[in-house]
């Protein structure tokens, strides 16, 4: 160390670290490295690192990779202050890689999702369009669940995603992904507008796409494209033919009339919006559907939004990666590349992404593993970052990061909507307007929550049931569901949010339950072997240790092993070893109890 300056620097293993006279040393690490490679960067031993990490309950050997979490731990006990490695070169790399070069864009086939109320039609609709029956798709072939299938029309190409319902359509636009150019609303001539036509209507407004009708089944005789068209106008859609400027098509998608004309009117809005893409970059897009193939393992269908995905490229999706094996086309057929707006079926990927996921082509496997262990983090927290509260509101409004408390209403019986719905559109203000993303009756189901996510708003509840699939998906994706018996007290509780006067308070909420029946000695303390037996247990969890209905001890988890692996969360039915940070005199038969603190008004 020079003494004048009080600062030293040594590079070892791709960390440095630099000790200031005005502040605690520094280290930088990398974000993943193996406990040798680690003790390089400290300038220690191997052996008196892995000693540390026992201290805080991880049991590794020398070559075992450790992420930056266990090092920056480490590192503080040593009173050092970590830092992340930045890897400058390669930031600024990949920056230029995925610039879009506007001299080399071009044309590329619009995007079309099929959506509408479950007995008018959609299906029957892709197929007179792929002139194919999906039915009688040979079992067992790769694709038969692809998702999304391509046309051609005169040597224009559109690619239209098959999605099983308005919520992949909906959880794609919830994760910011744009999947979608242009909406189809299907519409049964007989039937007009039902339920889930109203839905399909709340989620093309909420991913901000166009929307063209397709009224069907005009071959049947109690058909009235009239009353339909009416129908629309009145939910906010008025027709071209009205004075409007939403395109509606009379369709027979058993006899296969106007199918062209629908074609040709979806390729002129599509122009509209001049689609262009960059084919010369690495490729970007998104993931349609994913599933695991019991014989060929994580199958991943994307779109290609922008450049050429290539056999043998680096991919990563969300918080998995790995290179790509092998792509398949709607008919099943090997690909060697795939251009913007082509779907394809991937095989490579190390687990099962998520739909909506963001996928992109990296230059190694090195910043591809990077790249999803931060996508992994950055995952964990972005339920509670973009998550709307009524608690919170207030705050975003005045930061500037709301400017609309949108809210999807759900009462029991339709009479409610209507004074609960004036109610709230006359509450606001310049700084922030009440909008109804959705309004409808009935229990608040997983489709009410997807909406919520995708407009970043909440769930406002009358006298109705919330489904126990909506409930799990709102606790993990951080959505604000309230239910209310009496419409004065919704209306002032909303009314107090956007005034800043509504008051939270916390509760303790229980992730899962663990039973020890083992326990293990280590140099500075305790392990408890133990066995999950409902929910989970992640580390860095609050938890208590419960030993015949008395809190013994309350703090959080410090460790968690399986068998000899560090892993970050465990389910029900697993073993596993837990370190409590602070309590080391265990018993058999405790139970220790992982839970969070949560805001409620």
């Amino acid at each position: 160390m020079d003494r004048k300056t009080g600062k030293t620097e040594a590079d070892v293993a791709g960390g440095r670290s630099v000790e200031r006279a005005d502040a605690r040393p520094q280290v930088i690490i990398p974000r993943e490295l193996t406990v040798k490679q680690f003790a390089d960067v400290l300038g220690a031993s191997s052996i008196e690192v892995i000693k540390y990490l026992m201290r805080r309950g991880y049991m590794v050997s020398i070559n075992q990779l450790i992420d930056y979490d266990m090092a920056s731990a480490v590192a503080g006990d040593l009173g050092l202050e970590a830092k992340p490695e930045k890897i400058k070169s390669e930031e600024k790399h990949q920056k230029q890689r995925y610039e879009e070069d506007v001299a080399a864009q071009v044309p590329r086939p619009p995007v079309i999702t099929i959506m509408g109320h479950v007995d008018h039609g959609k299906t029957k609709l892709l197929d007179a369009i792929r002139k194919t029956n999906v039915v009688d798709t040979e079992a067992g072939n790769i694709t038969q669940h692809i998702g999304a299938y391509q046309v051609d029309l005169r040597g224009q190409k559109i690619t239209f995603l098959d999605t099983p319902g308005h919520q992949a359509f909906t959880a794609m636009r919830a994760r910011g992904a744009r999947a979608t150019d242009i909406a189809v609303l299907v519409v049964a001539a007989d039937d007009g507008i039902m339920p889930q036509t109203i839905e399909a209507i709340s989620h093309a407004r909420a991913a901000e796409v166009p929307i063209v009708v397709a009224i069907n089944k005009i071959d049947k005789p109690e058909a009235n494209p009239e009353r339909v068209k009416q129908q629309l106008a009145e939910h906010g859609l008025l027709v071209e033919a009205w004075g409007g400027d939403i395109i509606a098509i009379p369709v027979s998608a058993k006899l296969g009339e106007n199918i062209q004309e629908l074609l040709e009117n979806l390729l002129v809005v599509a122009e509209v919006q001049e689609l262009k893409a960059d084919p010369t970059r690495p490729a970007a897009g998104v993931v349609i559907e994913a599933r695991l193939d019991s014989s060929k393992g994580p199958l991943a269908t994307v779109l290609v939004q922008t450049g050429t995905l290539k056999i043998g490229e680096v991919i990563v999706m969300g918080d998995t990666w790995g290179r790509v094996k092998a792509m398949f086309d709607d008919k099943g057929r090997r690909v060697k590349k795939a251009e913007p707006s082509m779907p394809v079926a991937v095989l490579g990927v190390n687990s099962v992404p998520r739909a909506g996921d963001v996928f992109k082509v990296m230059s190694d496997e090195k910043e591809a593993r990077i790249l999803a262990r931060e996508n992994e983090l950055e995952r964990e927290k972005a339920g509670a970052a973009r998550a709307t509260r009524l608690t919170t509101v207030y705050a975003q409004i005045q930061t500037g990061q709301v400017r609309e408390l949108n809210i999807v209403l759900k009462t029991d019986v339709q009479g409610s909507l209507e004074p609960i719905r004036t109610s709230l559109e006359r509450l606001g203000s310049e700084a922030a307007k009440v909008r109804l993303v959705h309004a409808g009756s009935g229990n608040i189901t997983e489709n009410d929550v997807m909406l919520a996510i995708a407009s970043h708003g909440i769930i406002i509840g009358f006298n109705t049931r919330i489904e126990p699939g909506a409930k799990l998906l709102a606790e993990s994706e951080g959505v604000d569901i309230r239910n209310y018996q009496v419409i004065y007290n919704l209306v002032d509780d909303v009314e107090k949010a956007l005034a800043g006067l509504l008051e939270p308070t916390f509760a303790d909420v229980v992730e899962g339950h663990a039973e020890v029946r083992a326990i293990f000695a280590v140099k500075q303390g305790k392990i408890a072997g133990s066995y999950v037996t409902d929910g989970k247990l992640t580390r860095g969890d609050k938890a208590r240790v419960i030993r015949r209905n008395q809190v013994m001890h309350d703090s959080t988890i410090a460790s968690l092993r399986h068998f000899k692996e560090n892993v970050k969360e465990i389910g029900t039915g697993f073993e596993c070893g837990i370190g409590i940070d602070g309590f080391a005199d265990f018993e058999i038969g405790d139970i220790i109890e992982a839970y969070r603190k949560e805001k409620v008004a």
